[in-house]
């Protein structure tokens, strides 16, 4: 059996995963734009998001968990809500937000049962030289697999807003600077364009 790793405050995951039976699980945009907001409804309290992208039948996130005394429930856990803060209760963060996505995709799509593999996959991200490939491996997904041809042509990944100005939850900052700046951001893409294969490391 496959051993992953538990989740831990103040530690950096590359979380992903997948339709069961490598079902589609982003049929229109309104899936997309459900999943987001359900990701920032019971990730972004627990979480700081750095990239992420979302495919017909996958998905990818690299986020660092918050540290502990940043994290505040919005509802007490077992009457004492400090004390019971630990690796299942971040786990399970993630398990409602792919439970909630599943419930709504199976009512809009008049489908039952189990619609992400189980259990997610994480992977913690420990050296510099990991987290900016595995920034490029998000963003160059929709490109690996044939759905545009630049990355910023892609709607569904943190690409544009990384690049961009506009208002964003994303740490965008934190990502630029480990890149040295927007133009090294930008230059690190695309001249690793297609020249990059780490899928030994994901699935």
């Amino acid at each position: 059996m496959q051993k992953f790793e538990t989740l831990d405050f103040g530690k950096v995951y590359h979380i992903y995963n997948k339709g069961i039976n490598g079902e589609e699980i982003f049929l229109h945009n309104d899936h997309h734009e459900k999943f987001l907001r359900l990701y920032e409804k019971y990730i972004d309290p627990i979480a700081d998001t750095f990239a992420w992208c979302l495919m017909k039948n996958h998905f990818h996130f690299l986020v660092k968990i918050k540290d502990q005394e940043f994290i505040k429930p919005k509802k007490p856990i077992g009457g004492n809500t400090h004390g019971q803060l630990n690796s299942d209760f971040l786990s399970r963060q993630f398990g409602n937000l792919f439970n909630a996505y599943s419930q709504s995709f199976n009512k809009c799509t008049k489908r039952t049962g189990g619609l992400f593999q189980t259990p997610f996959k994480r992977k913690p991200i420990e050296t510099e030289d990991y987290f900016t490939t595995l920034v490029f491996y998000i963003h160059n997904n929709p490109v690996k697999h044939g759905f545009c041809k630049r990355l910023q042509d892609y709607p569904w990944s943190s690409y544009a807003t990384i690049i961009s100005f506009t208002p964003t939850k994303l740490e965008r900052e934190k990502v630029i600077g480990w890149f040295e700046g927007t133009n090294n951001f930008i230059a690190f893409h695309e001249g690793k364009k297609e020249k990059l294969n780490i899928s030994h490391l994901i699935f």
